[in-house]
C-alpha cells in the first residue's frame, strides 16, 4: 500500500509542477511532503524528498512561466 501513496505523491509532484508557477509548485511539494511523512516508510520518504528536489531544481520553460503568471 505505501507503494502506491508513494507513487501517488510523485504523480502530484509532476503534475504541480506542470501547472504551477516556481514558488506555488514548492509549496505544493512541501505540503505534500508534510502529509507523506506520516504514512511512508523511513527510505520511502527519504526517496519521495529526493525525487521533490529534483524537481525543484529543474526550471519550468520561460514561455509555460509567463502564461502560468498571465492566468495566476
Amino acid at each position: 500500500m505505501s507503494e502506491q501513496i508513494l507513487q501517488a505523491c510523485k504523480e502530484l509532484i509532476d503534475d504541480a509542477k506542470k501547472g504551477c508557477a516556481d514558488l506555488v509548485f514548492k509549496e505544493v511539494c512541501l505540503e505534500i511532503l508534510s502529509r507523506a511523512y506520516h504514512v511512508l516508510t523511513e527510505r520511502q520518504y527519504k526517496h519521495l524528498v529526493a525525487y521533490a528536489s529534483e524537481k525543484m531544481q529543474e526550471k519550468i520553460p520561460s514561455e509555460l512561466q509567463q502564461k502560468l503568471m498571465a492566468h495566476g
